[in-house]
């Protein structure tokens, strides 16, 4: 049996991991901790990590991993911003990922961010739960015959451009690598965040997508514009987007993930004080949704989620070829795809 540190592990990880792993050949060590150079240690004995979206995998992470007899880092994740490649393959480290666990899960979440603040059914919620069945204040908005425009058209991307088109929106896109034959209207980025009345990412945070949404681009939206991200939080500027949403330029946000969410999200810190200026002001404003990074949550995805990462593992310690394994050289060349 091949021994897995498994961090930032939760319960619903379990359920689907435990199915999987003993048939496999694989022994998973759960630890509640995220991985950091700190606790780098709980991994030693074990031949590979698993890891998620919060955990650090970064240059001074992976030097300690290596030290520790790690010889493979499986991310239960599409996303791998926070993994330092070429350290990984400096130290000898290879690096898998699941690319595409349930492109539906994340497309649909982002659905229902937008459905609630459309049509405000979170407050509605709220009031009537304290019997209160006024509708003043509650007036929505339709999705049919709206601009919507979909950063990335990746797998999750193209789901959701479906989605909003069988609704009756006019969808548009901007990506450095178009699919063609998709349906889909691709326009450049600059005219892609002019024209929309509803914007939503669906792509990878790269260096070049870094704050994508700027105050800049901020300042090229239609007034009320509402913003969607279930993708990674610093392809906005949480600043700037906090601004707009004062000043009305942004009508609404549905956040799914936050550029500073590592400390807080998964969590629960509703007895401490959080320092977070930034989010406390966003969680405040009535026109703002967050969600705790959860558009993966289903059990569909799960349950593909576990399966690949397992598959993936297995075929590592087979010596056979992993055909979702990250190198660098190539992941530099390739171009924003979500």
């Amino acid at each position: 049996m091949e021994k897995i540190a498994f961090f930032d592990a939760r319960s619903y990880d379990r359920t689907y991991f435990d199915a999987l792993a003993p048939g496999a050949g694989l022994e998973l060590l759960y630890l509640e901790n995220k991985l950091t150079k700190d606790t780098a240690i709980l991994a030693q004995g074990s031949s590979a990590v698993c890891a998620f979206v919060n955990d650090d995998l970064g240059p001074e992470t992976l030097p300690r991993l290596a030290e520790y007899g790690i010889r493979a880092i499986a991310l239960r994740c599409a996303g791998y911003n926070n993994v330092d490649l070429k350290t990984a393959e400096k130290y000898g480290i290879r690096v898998f990922r699941v690319p595409a666990y349930s492109p539906a899960s994340v497309a649909e979440h982002a659905l229902a961010l937008l459905l609630t603040l459309t049509r405000q059914t979170h407050r509605a919620f709220t009031r009537t739960r304290e019997r209160n069945f006024s509708l003043e204040g509650l007036v929505g908005t339709n999705i049919e015959g709206k601009n919507v425009g979909v950063i990335g058209t990746g797998k999750v991307g193209i789901r959701f451009a479906a989605i909003a088109q069988g609704l009756g929106a006019k969808v548009c896109a901007y990506d450095p690598k178009p699919v063609w034959g998709s349906g889909i209207e691709y326009v450049g980025f600059d005219e892609l965040i002019r024209r929309a009345d509803i914007l939503s990412l669906h792509c990878p945070l790269t260096p070049s997508t870094y704050h994508l949404l700027s105050r800049d681009a901020f300042c090229s939206m239609k007034d009320g514009v509402i913003i969607l991200n279930t993708s990674r939080g610093a392809l906005i500027d949480s600043e700037a987007l906090l601004d707009n949403i004062k000043s009305g330029k942004v009508g609404a946000a549905g956040l799914d993930v936050y550029e500073e969410e590592a400390d807080v999200f998964y969590e629960d810190v509703s007895g401490r004080v959080m320092r977070d200026d930034t989010l406390n002001l966003l969680l405040s404003q009535p026109n703002v949704l967050v969600t705790s990074h959860q558009a993966f949550l289903t059990e569909e995805a799960l349950r593909a989620i576990a399966e690949t990462t397992v598959e993936n593992l297995q075929k590592f310690f087979a010596g056979e070829k992993v055909e979702n394994e990250l190198k660098a050289k190539e992941v530099q060349a390739a171009s924003g795809r979500s």
